[in-house]
């Protein structure tokens, strides 16, 4: 499909979600499968490191998929290693919400024995879903008292969609609290630890897809799910040297998932690599019919094919197509040694051209002041509990009240500030560039836009460092091209942090851990 066509249907999708309508598609839902494209996914042929092969918990899911497709690994194997390792380090970690271990090796080892509805592309392969998608008969608490109680009778689409693909959930990953800030305990106590300083609780880890970060940083999952809102998969992936994908708002259904913003909230892959994040979001991508924002949209591309590189017979790297990357003004503004050294790497890439890019006079605003209109969406659906209980938000109530004083013509003025964002966006910084760099992930959050974070090396703290792409709408396969062919140069995403020291229980007694305030949770918020 063509990019101006991707344009109409983007912006036309765009205008119903914000009217809170939807599209309906021009065919049915059941034409296109979940994840389609040409053919079932499959992973390539790829060389597994020594590493993988004599540790399961280090390999990649791809890589995981391989040997166990050689026969060299079990789906019963890699899951017990996960398994041990959380029963050694999360305590310390924090990651988990839930664990379901016993149901886990159970599903392992009936895809050994290769049983009806254990197929797919991710057969065997043990899995951290956020705590703010449904899971049958596995409590979904969004990291709230408001559903502390809830255990849902059905699955969030994109959790059924994982598992029809033979995915295996090992638990539910610890989140911030209904989704606002970094993991905490509802009364603002942190919980999960960035994965690279475990002792360390301050470290941010990047919120609110904590959990789910930290268990495939730390090696307890092969891979997770996130949801994003105001950056809550792009930022963790960041801060714990993943590669996180948000897609296109209606890319992957939310069919499912605790809201927290209806124009805003997006379901996507935190991953040890592009291939692993596209495996991830080629299963999870497609129509819905329980999802109307869904509905209509571009067929998914090769997402696999994408994350593939393409190297010559002498071993060079090139890009699959010819990509401008637009270069904001304000890019070297901060960790301008490691930027700079990023964009060296990226310009030596064959088919790679730099184009600086310079923000609109009105961009801060635009990103700034009319991000407010978020917070009326999150407060709609929850006014019961608001009237009934306020003590039951903990210290993410702050935000949720100011969503409540937020008047209809602030919210119908932050609309048209959008739609003037999105021209600004579209027409202005994208029509210079196929993909955008950017320093925070907020304008393409509110615009629902495409992007991937993925490591560009670690500060002089030894914490991760990462970049964050932006693409042209339903282009989550150019973010993929571009990620892949500068991981197939550099080692970043290979690097594994030491795991927490022996005495790590002890120290997660001894330490005492932060708690934010309300001020501080709803100035963090997503």
């Amino acid at each position: 499909m063509s990019r101006a066509l991707n344009r109409r249907v983007f912006l036309a999708g765009s205008a119903a979600a914000a009217s809170g309508l939807a599209l309906q598609s021009a065919t049915p839902a059941s034409a296109t499968p979940a994840g389609a494209a040409a053919g079932a996914p499959r992973v390539p042929d790829i060389d597994v490191r020594k590493a993988a092969q004599q540790d399961p918990s280090e390999a990649t899911l791809a890589e995981a998929v391989v040997l166990m497709r050689r026969g060299k690994l079990t789906s019963a194997t890699l899951t017990e290693a996960y398994l041990e390792r959380i029963q050694r380090y999360d305590s310390t970690y924090q990651a988990y919400a839930e664990v379901t271990g016993d149901a886990a090796l159970a599903a392992a080892r009936k895809a050994d024995r290769g049983q009806a509805g254990t197929g797919g592309v991710l057969r065997g392969i043990p899995l951290c879903i956020k705590d703010n998608y449904f899971t049958k008969g596995v409590p979904t608490r969004c990291n709230s008292y408001i559903f502390e109680d809830f255990v849902p009778d059905e699955d969030a689409t994109a959790v059924a969609r994982l598992k029809a693909a033979g995915g295996i959930v090992l638990g539910k990953g610890q989140m911030g609290p209904l989704a606002t800030t970094r993991a905490t305990l509802p009364n603002g106590t942190v919980t999960t630890v960035n994965a690279w300083t475990p002792e360390n609780p301050s470290v941010d880890p990047g919120g609110s897809s904590t959990g789910p970060a930290c268990s495939v940083a730390g090696r307890l999952a092969s891979s997770s799910i996130g949801t994003q809102t105001g950056g809550s998969i792009v930022l963790p992936s960041n801060q714990q040297n993943l590669t996180g994908l948000k897609p296109t708002m209606g890319r992957v259904s939310i069919h499912g998932i605790i809201p927290l913003s209806f124009t805003r909230d997006h379901s996507g892959p935190l991953a040890r690599d592009a291939m692993d994040a596209a495996l991830m979001l080629q299963v999870m991508a497609g129509p819905d019919a329980q999802d109307p924002r869904t509905l209509g949209l571009p067929d998914v591309p090769d997402l696999i094919r994408s994350a593939t590189p393409v190297v010559s017979r002498g071993g060079a790297v090139r890009l699959r197509r010819a990509t401008r990357i637009g270069v904001p003004a304000d890019f070297l503004s901060a960790q301008k040694t490691l930027r700079g050294a990023f964009l060296d790497k990226l310009d030596s890439l064959s088919g790679v051209t730099l184009v600086d890019i310079t923000y609109p006079t009105d961009w801060d605003l635009l990103t700034g002041t009319f991000n407010a209109a978020r917070l009326a969406e999150r407060s709609e659906p929850f006014r019961h509990w608001l009237r009934a209980n306020p003590a039951k938000f903990g210290v993410s109530l702050l935000s949720w009240l100011q969503g409540l004083m937020l008047s209809g013509d602030e919210w119908i003025t932050a609309q048209r500030a959008k739609n003037h964002l999105l021209r600004e966006v579209l027409d202005g910084l994208m029509d210079r560039c196929d993909v955008l760099l950017q320093t925070g992930p907020v304008p393409f959050d509110i615009l629902g836009l495409p992007e991937i974070g993925f490591p560009i090396g670690f500060d002089t703290a030894g914490v991760p460092i990462g970049a964050i792409l932006g693409g042209q709408p339903y282009e989550e396969d150019r973010l993929l091209e571009v990620a892949a062919a500068y991981q197939a140069v550099t080692d970043w995403h290979t690097r594994r942090p030491a795991d927490p020291t022996t005495t790590s229980a002890m120290l997660k007694a001894a330490t005492v851990r932060p708690q934010l305030s309300a001020e501080e949770a709803a100035a963090a918020s997503a």
